[in-house]
């Protein structure tokens, strides 16, 4: 069984990606960071850059668990991982095969965050998530550009579309050196 991580900033595609990927790749697997609740979960990633962005206070086990359960299960040929932190977490780093940075522009991805996560908002409350934006999360979208894209093993220009993207990334799967 490979495992496939893909990663990206908030808003950078991820999902979408491992949900098209999924359709994909025959007898596959997804499992999403998000849909778990880990201790040491970070909720001021401001003050987390600030004290050197430690990818270790999250304790990812949890998420090794469901790893191991599907590895063991010998059920599917591939496991994709949405997961922002590539090889940058060492709990998770040893299961990855091949690690993807969908490296999607900062003001693209705030513009599907706003769309995604604000339908309904007021304008005064854009307004208000674009200062929190500016003001404190913005340097934990940059940090991911400065550690995760570099430690992963390729990556993909989140300005094409999904099916570009795609099938980049499943050319790049098959790919055998």
């Amino acid at each position: 069984m490979k495992t496939i991580s893909v990663a990206a900033v908030s808003a950078g595609g991820k999902t979408t990606v491992v949900n098209e990927l999924k359709k994909r790749l025959r007898n596959s697997q997804s499992l999403h960071f998000d849909d778990y609740t880990f201790e040491g979960k970070v909720d001021n990633f401001y003050q987390w850059v600030r004290d050197g962005a430690n990818y270790h206070v999250w304790n990812l086990s949890p998420l090794e668990d469901d790893i191991l359960k599907i590895k063991s299960s010998g059920k599917c040929d591939y496991l994709i991982l949405d997961y922002p932190f590539a090889y940058c977490h060492s709990t998770i780093k040893p299961y990855i095969n091949k690690a993807f940075f969908v490296d999607t522009p900062l003001d693209i991805s705030l513009a599907r965050r706003i769309l995604r996560d604000m339908c309904d908002a007021t304008a005064e409350e854009i307004r208000h998530d674009l200062e929190i934006y500016l003001k404190c999360a913005r340097i934990a979208f940059i940090q991911m550009q400065k550690d995760i894209l570099p430690s992963s093993d390729y990556i993909i220009d989140g300005t094409l579309s999904v099916e570009e993207i795609v099938n980049e990334i499943v050319a790049k799967i098959n790919y055998r050196k």
